[in-house]
């Protein structure tokens, strides 16, 4: 349930991949759902082009987090689409939004989940930020679901 005063607040949401235990990332950028416009015209039509629709295509997931024991299982995961062994690797996923008690919101599944891209964290023995990795995951489809 949305909080009282109004929507659901980005801050708190968890990730769940099937088969990996992983679930809090600090942040998640969601992917978009396109449809390709193929213009079309005739030489008997009007002087107006048709639009028709094309292919559907779907954005990248983008997952950052702090670098943890339980992390590894992400780039294990990657290991798998290096090796050529994409099919074995395909998940399904859901992004779920939590409300303020902790309790599932709104959701998000998405279909045929891998990993195109790993990013170990960026190391600086000078600072004291926290070692970020970053995960891209492609999808061949999404939908929000009750």
């Amino acid at each position: 349930m949305p909080d009282k005063h109004g929507p659901y607040r980005n801050v708190r949401f968890l990730l769940e991949i099937e088969g990996i235990a992983k679930a809090g990332f600090a942040k998640c950028r969601q992917p978009a759902s396109s449809t390709d416009v193929i213009e079309y015209r005739e030489g008997t039509d009007p002087p107006t082009v048709r639009q028709l629709a094309g292919l559907n295509r779907y954005g990248r997931v983008v997952l950052r987090s702090g670098v943890t024991d339980d992390s590894i299982e992400l780039s294990e995961w990657r290991t798998l689409v290096e090796q050529g062994k994409v099919d074995e690797a395909r998940r399904t996923a859901a992004v779920v939004v939590l409300d303020r008690e902790g309790n599932a919101g709104a959701r998000w599944e998405l279909r045929d989940v891998w990993p195109a891209t790993y990013q170990a964290p960026r190391l600086d023995a000078t600072g004291e930020d926290v070692a970020i990795e970053s995960l891209e995951l492609v999808c061949e489809g999404f939908e929000r679901v009750a």
